[in-house]
């Protein structure tokens, strides 16, 4: 196995899945049923005859309460004394030992309730880092208007909207928005926060069962601007406001009251993206720089992924 710890552990790349109805969150909150929490609670178990600290997860993104994802990525680093704490699993399980074998037992672990999954777990390649090496990462939205089919099993991860929208408004609107821009009037304030972001890919489509679909791609995200882009395309889609006012709102750099965050139960992470192998450490390196050089210039960049 590949050594890419300081101790000769190994970092192993974790797969997951989970209906965000019942968290706060993926960050770990005391008192608070997260999605991290579970997770490293499972860890700790696993590995619990180890004579070293419980490991700890990192994340590609940050979801935030009610948030849902289908291709969340996170990284775990494991010492010798996890390694050999994880041993063979109980007789009767089906899952083979070590790293290759953990996804499953997280599984069986933390996802009891049925609202999360570890779909695979294997040792990362070289430079690979959850949080710091992704290129992109992109979102879906799910609304089912009045002119869609409203799926009593789809209610946990579709917003419900009364009346019927202009999909096709909605989606010239988001289209505008796309490229490097200050997201100040999309994101929720976070004191000495950057909200620059790249909008690689916004638009708006409708499913065989009616219900709109947006797909939002970009290099990161800030606090809540999945779900204001998905507002104000709504306040457009509604016919409250006409598509040509969101570049000049994205522009003007302020928060107004011309549009309602959308909830977070219709908003998935689909999936996160990462370059070659072979470029990981680069982009995870400059990924870091570009982190360092931001709160070089008084600003904080508290997390390269936002939270949604």
């Amino acid at each position: 196995m590949r050594s890419d710890t300081a101790d000769e552990g190994v970092r192993i790349r974790l797969e997951l899945a989970y209906d965000g109805t019942d968290f706060a969150g993926w960050s770990r909150q005391p008192g608070l049923r997260t999605v991290q929490g579970e997770l490293e609670a499972a860890l700790a178990t696993i590995t619990r005859r180890a004579a070293a600290p419980p490991p700890t997860l990192v994340v590609a993104g940050r979801t935030d309460a009610g948030v849902h994802a289908l291709g969340q990525v996170a990284h775990v680093d494991l010492l010798p004394e996890h390694l050999a704490a994880l041993g063979r699993p109980r007789r009767g399980q089906p899952a083979p030992p070590g790293p290759d074998g953990l996804a499953r037992r997280l599984t069986g672990i933390a996802g009891q309730a049925g609202d999360l999954w570890v779909a695979t777990s294997a040792v990362a390649p070289a430079g690979f880092d959850a949080r710091f090496s992704p290129v992109w990462r992109r979102y879906e939205y799910r609304i089912a208007d009045a002119a869609a089919l409203h799926d009593p099993l789809r209610r946990r991860a579709t917003l419900w909207h009364p009346g019927a929208l202009d999909e096709q408004a909605m989606d010239s609107a988001a289209r505008s928005l796309t490229g490097l821009h200050d997201w100040a009037a999309f994101c929720r304030p976070r004191e000495g926060a950057t909200t620059v972001r790249t909008l690689l890919e916004f638009c708006w489509r409708r499913d065989a069962d009616g219900v709109l679909i947006a797909t939002v791609r970009a290099d990161a995200f800030c606090h809540s601007m999945v779900r204001a882009l998905v507002g104000a395309c709504v306040a457009v889609g509604a016919g409250r406001m006409p598509a040509e006012r969101l570049p000049l709102l994205r522009d003007a750099g302020e928060r107004g009251s011309e549009f309602v965050v959308a909830a977070a139960r219709g908003l998935t992470l689909a999936a996160v993206g990462y370059p070659p192998d072979a470029e990981l450490a680069v982009r995870a390196g400059q990924t870091r720089a570009r982190r360092e050089a931001i709160a070089g210039s008084g600003l904080a960049l508290t997390d390269p992924s936002g939270i949604d």
